[in-house]
């Protein structure tokens, strides 16, 4: 250590200088066009400089794999910088168009980031799920060529008040969590105030009664030598008493401050006063803002000291500010150092004016050896990984049944797949949060069984006591069961789904849930779309169908989410042939390699992306039909007419999902009074709308013959003819039809809480029944009068 430790001090205070210019370029000299604040958090990234100088140019692996806390992304960035991973042209336009991102990004950024990071607690929690993966790709005798990693967050303390930071907690109990450290970065402030006394105590036993080895890294080497000096126990007992507050206003009000208040609360004249006077005021301050993690050897012997591969939480005591001229003031979260205190600390870096961006100006050592050291960090190897793409069988064969559900239809479709010992097969991986049987994975489970990390028998099936479902775990099964958290089932997913990025082998996640409870999820469910993690979420039951459940089992404003979710392809069948074409494209799409999205292909169809299907538990009567390749490609493409509309149509109705019967029996209805009525099954809203958003934009850029598919399928619809759109769920969701050539239109669907009963009344409360689709004809398209089924209420 002692060799090196002089350069990673040099380093620490070039990686600090690096990113405090970096926030001052953007906000004082940059040009400013719009007049509104950058920012960019100087006080939260000093908290954290000597920390990430620790492990980024000493202790990381190339397996180890790390979230940065969201307000790091300056210290992350000026390391990056400094490996060779970072342009300066991206430096200077930091928090800009196409520069170094506001917040880690695996997508966005140029820099070596293992998981993006952001929305508070979520990039926490990720490195516990992905140490989840880890194991679970190795105990598949997958990737074992290469060591393991450990999967680290840097925690700020404040985003510790997550509370799905502390679900995934309980969940990493549950599966044995391995190889995984959480730093938290105990600054004791947050963006608005500072943090109740004794947190710490919390912290530290929450962690230890769910396994964890808990380091807590309160004092400096600098304080544990004083500590040893005549006086040093009182010193220490003050320093243990004092409040957060005025620890913090203190260290913000400097030497002569801390003086005072020593000789006022602890002075004696003796032992503790001659430890006191013996130190000018800025040996004072340094003594008191030296604490454990801000102290390079300190943090070195605690990260070094973990030989065992336990779960382990690192509460770091720092300061925010630190190094800084705001340090511990309670104002800083958003401050920046004023013009005037930046050229006093560029004098203090020994920073030449016009040589801010210079790698190495300012320190004690040569380029050379600075650029000899930096080549040997572990961390400056290629670290992103890929894996080859699975092979997916051309068709998935499944036995249609003369009534169905599409929720059904998901459950023996995953059955006949497990039922063949393919690659495919075994490199899906499914995962639910107690709803396995509810959402029909049953017999895909019993068939591959349920993954921990340690044998556990059935314990129903060796007591001879019969029972539908086998629940045997072991290391080669392929389901994960998780408590009741949808917040964990997405990052779950989000691990799994980044598997060929961070083990080198790709994995085939598929997630269920109940439709209404992906909004418990929301956050989370973006937060890996924004990774490009890639996966296959089922929601199921959905809609009100589930009617005699009422309101807080069904959906209603989860088609939207489908529709405005980027990087979620959102599908809802109405038949398990449709869905067998979806999955198989799924299970293809999912695989697609990233890449920014062009204009010319907003769909993503080169680039990839998750999937989300729509399912129902309502049965229906099922199609007997021939799928040709045509019908394929336009299930996959959102729509096709189920019957043609004719040259004098007057009225097309759509449909989307389990309301097929309703939509066919109406369409039936008005036959009998109106001439080539249409019939448009629409099984993904979400492509539709996208393909027609990417035809209108190419267009305007000059190719005028772009058309998408749902413009192809409208273009011979007479102008006059009416639309009416309807769907078990908001009717905004397909209400735009009207638009692509102008149609009149009624949407019907779902808008209001459900509520409890059968399902014919529901429909009909609700206006999404044969009936109400009749009426909406009627009323867009006049002439003579409808026979209805009954009289409307």
């Amino acid at each position: 250590m002692a060799g090196n430790l002089d350069i990673l001090r040099a380093l620490e205070r070039k990686v600090l200088w690096l990113a405090s210019w970096m926030i001052h370029n953007a906000n004082h000299l940059r040009e400013n066009t719009d007049g509104l604040k950058v920012g960019g958090h100087q006080a939260s990234s000093a908290s954290l400089a000597t920390i990430m100088t620790a492990l980024y140019f000493d202790v990381l692996k190339p397996a180890d794999r790390v979230a940065v806390k969201p307000h790091a992304s300056p210290i992350f960035h000026a390391i990056q910088y400094l490996l060779g991973k970072q342009t300066q042209e991206r430096l200077e336009n930091f928090r800009g168009y196409r520069g170094a991102q506001s917040y880690p990004s695996r997508t966005k950024d140029c820099g070596d980031v293992d998981f993006s990071t952001g929305s508070v607690g979520l990039g926490v929690a990720q490195t516990l799920f992905a140490s989840l993966v880890q194991d679970y790709v190795r105990m598949h005798g997958w990737g074992l060529e290469r060591p393991e990693g450990r999967m680290i967050a840097l925690v700020g303390d404040a985003e510790l008040d997550e509370g799905n930071v502390f679900e995934a907690v309980l969940e990493g109990w549950k599966q044995g969590l391995r190889n995984c450290w959480w730093i938290i970065d105990y600054n004791r402030q947050s963006l608005d105030a500072v943090v109740r006394e004794g947190l710490w105590e919390r912290y530290e036993q929450l962690f230890k009664n769910f396994g964890w080895d808990v380091v807590i890294l309160k004092y400096g080497a600098l304080q544990q030598a004083a500590f040893k000096e005549p006086g040093g126990a009182k010193l220490k007992a003050w320093i243990d008493n004092c409040p957060n507050s005025l620890y913090s206003a203190l260290v913000f009000a400097g030497g002569a401050a801390w003086r005072k208040r020593l000789n006022d609360e602890i002075g004696d004249q003796g032992d503790v006063s001659r430890l006191i006077e013996k130190r000018s005021d800025a040996e004072l301050a340094a003594l008191m803002n030296n604490l454990g993690g801000h102290d390079l050897q300190t943090v070195l012997e605690a990260f070094r000291s973990i030989k065992h591969d336990k779960p382990t939480c690192f509460i770091c005591y720092t300061i925010k500010g630190f190094g800084l001229p705001f340090a511990g003031h309670k104002d800083n979260h958003s401050g920046l150092m004023t013009p005037a205190q930046m050229d006093t600390f560029r004098a203090a870096n020994h920073v030449t004016p016009g040589h801010e961006w210079d790698k190495f100006e300012g320190l004690p050592f040569s380029p050379g050896h600075l650029t000899d050291f930096l080549k040997r960090v572990p961390q400056s190897a290629e670290r992103r990984l890929t894996s080859p793409h699975i092979g997916v069988p051309d068709e998935f064969p499944v036995s249609i049944q003369a009534t169905m559900s599409t929720q059904t239809g998901f459950g023996a479709i995953l059955n006949e797949i497990g039922r063949g010992e393919t690659e495919f097969a075994a490199r899906i991986v499914t995962t639910s949060p107690d709803v396995t049987v509810s959402t029909n994975l049953g017999p895909w489970v019993n068939r591959r069984g349920l993954f921990a990390r340690e044998h556990m028998a059935d314990t129903f099936k060796s007591e001879q006591i019969p029972s539908t479902f086998n629940w045997e775990f072991s290391r080669k099964g392929q389901h994960i069961e998780l408590g009741i958290a949808e917040a964990n089932l997405f990052i779950l997913l989000s691990a799994l789904g980044l598997s060929h990025t961070i083990n080198g082998v790709r994995l085939l996640p598929v997630g269920t849930l109940y439709d209404p409870f992906i909004a418990r999820g929301l956050d989370q469910l973006n937060y890996a779309c924004y990774q490009d993690a890639r996966f296959m979420v089922v929601a199921t039951p959905s809609g009100i169908t589930l009617a005699p459940e009422g309101g807080a089992h069904q959906s209603v404003a989860e088609p939207l989410i489908g529709l405005a979710q980027d990087g979620l392809a959102a599908f809802e069948p109405a038949y398990v042939d449709e869905l067998a074409v979806i999955m198989r494209w799924a299970f293809d799409y999912m695989q697609k390699s990233g890449g920014e999205v062009s204009e010319r292909n907003w769909l993503r169809d080169e680039t990839g992306g998750s999937v989300y299907l729509r399912l129902s538990t309502r049965p229906i009567e099922q199609i007997q039909r021939r799928m040709t390749d045509d019908l394929r490609q336009q299930i996959v493409d959102g729509a096709y007419w189920m019957r043609k509309p004719g040259p004098n149509c007057q009225v097309v109705v759509a449909y989307s999902g389990a309301i097929a019967p309703e939509a066919i029996e109406a369409t039936g209805l008005m036959g009998e009074d109106r001439r080539d009525v249409g019939l448009l099954a629409v099984t993904s809203a979400d492509r539709l709308n996208a393909g027609w958003t990417a035809a209108q934009r190419a267009r305007e850029r000059g190719l005028v013959h772009a058309r998408s598919h749902i413009e192809r399928l409208l273009a011979d619809v007479p102008p006059h003819c009416g639309i009416v759109t309807v769907l078990d769920g908001h009717p905004t969701t397909l209400a735009w039809l009207g638009a692509v050539s102008g149609h009149r239109t009624r949407g019907l669907g779902v808008e209001h809480f459900g509520q409890t009963g059968s399902l014919a009344d529901l429909y009909e409360h609700y206006g999404i029944d044969a009936n109400a689709i009749v009426a909406a004809a009627q009323a867009i398209a006049p002439g003579r009068p409808i026979r209805h089924l009954k009289a409307l209420p």
